[in-house]
């Protein structure tokens, strides 16, 4: 625990020429960052989840990192948006929300398509600011990360 704390509480950078300390958060790029962004995450959810009044709960909720998606009864949205927001009592976390537009709405590279049998469609998305760029080949990062994203968008 005092070698996890350490690494947490230890990150430097550089930025502009100048080393910075950060104090917020966990470093960007570290192994064990996204671990501990998901525990806290998973907490943080289930908290909301079992605090939150009846008709705004949510029937259907699923999250990948701080993306979620949930369906809950119409016109609860708000509601359940400040509801989210009033948990993390350190006031850094800050959900967002939006409805569904056209029988459809935009999760990770999705966009989910509700039909009128009732069913859904996916189909692929990109943000208006997509750029298509995805891993500078000359960035720091391992080789395996790069071959990995050219991998995963085969």
């Amino acid at each position: 625990m005092e070698l996890l704390e350490f690494g947490l509480t230890t990150t430097y950078f550089m930025f502009g020429g100048q080393l910075y300390q950060q104090k917020l958060g966990t470093a960007m790029g570290s192994p064990v960052s996204p671990i501990v962004a998901n525990l806290y995450m998973e907490d943080l959810e289930q908290t909301a989840i079992n605090t939150a009044s009846e008709h705004i709960k949510p029937r259907f909720w699923k999250r990948y990192v701080d993306d979620i998606l949930a369906v809950v009864t119409k016109g609860s949205t708000r509601i359940l948006n400040d509801h989210l927001n009033s948990i993390d009592m350190s006031g850094n976390i800050q959900f967002t929300s939006e409805e569904m537009e056209n029988n459809s709405i935009p999760f990770l590279d999705t966009k989910i398509v509700s039909r009128e049998d009732g069913t859904i469609k996916t189909v692929v998305y990109r943000k208006k600011t997509h750029t298509n760029q995805y891993l500078n080949f000359q960035s720091h990062h391992p080789l395996t990360h790069k071959l990995g994203v050219v991998c995963t968008l085969a």
